[in-house]
């Protein structure tokens, strides 16, 4: 059964909302989530805001501080690569998944969108070659027939996502392979390969971005220099 927006309590109205907005960035690291003013613009009482607020602490999307109140969570380098890690993980089973219920339709979609990348490169804005990215992968896994699998994907490029997208630049030659990567993923699922080939190609793809996704997050870094540590 579909549920509506009418049918959300006052709750889980404003988590998505807040949600989303971590997601996509409007809400950035370290953002100061007052209570009240969410509240104003969400038209309802500071009551529903602050559970919306506990549950996002409960995932890691917003941490909590005594005086100084919730704000939206930093991440690490130790966090962002056992997020990336687990995300390799349940991406690769849920694309395991869906592998066999993808139609010829779902595959020339991630061809094109796999082409836009190829077709954009070198100039290729870095938060466009993101978001096509993700589009690529989500309509890849979308037909998983497991939700709670579905559910963790999402969840977890909620917590990581929107540092990657406000990071700036494209590590050279990373581009070009993730594309590459992209085309012998697609390339598995329709040839009809195993569950098993399919998720360690999903594995290998999102781990083997890790170097790049830190030296991005970096980039006062030297390409031969390790990642600096968190807060330096």
């Amino acid at each position: 059964m579909t549920v509506s927006a009418g049918d959300l309590s006052k709750s889980q109205t404003a988590y998505l909302w807040l949600r989303e907005r971590i997601a996509t960035g409007a809400f950035g690291p370290g953002y100061r989530l007052v209570l009240s003013s969410l509240a104003a613009e969400l038209s309802m009482s500071v009551v529903p805001v602050r559970e919306a607020v506990r549950a996002l602490t409960a995932e890691g999307l917003v941490s909590f501080e005594r005086n100084v109140g919730a704000r939206v969570a930093l991440l690490d380098d130790a966090q962002y690569r056992f997020a990336l890690q687990t995300i390799s993980v349940v991406e690769g089973a849920a694309t395991a998944l869906a592998a066999p219920l993808l139609t010829p339709a779902d595959l020339a979609r991630a061809r094109e969108l796999n082409d836009m990348v190829r077709q954009g490169l070198p100039d290729l804005d870095p938060r466009v070659f993101r978001t096509v990215n993700q589009e690529l992968h989500r309509t890849l896994y979308a037909p998983c027939p497991n939700p709670r699998l579905l559910e963790v994907v999402a969840s977890e490029w909620a917590r990581l996502g929107h540092l990657r997208d406000s990071a700036s630049g494209i590590v050279p030659g990373r581009a070009s392979a993730t594309v590459a990567e992209h085309d012998d993923l697609i390339d598995l699922i329709e040839n009809g390969a195993t569950a098993t080939r399919i998720e360690a190609a999903v594995r290998r793809h999102r781990t083997g971005s890790l170097p790049a996704d830190l030296a991005v997050r970096h980039p006062e870094a030297g390409p031969c220099d390790p990642p600096l540590p968190a807060g330096a």
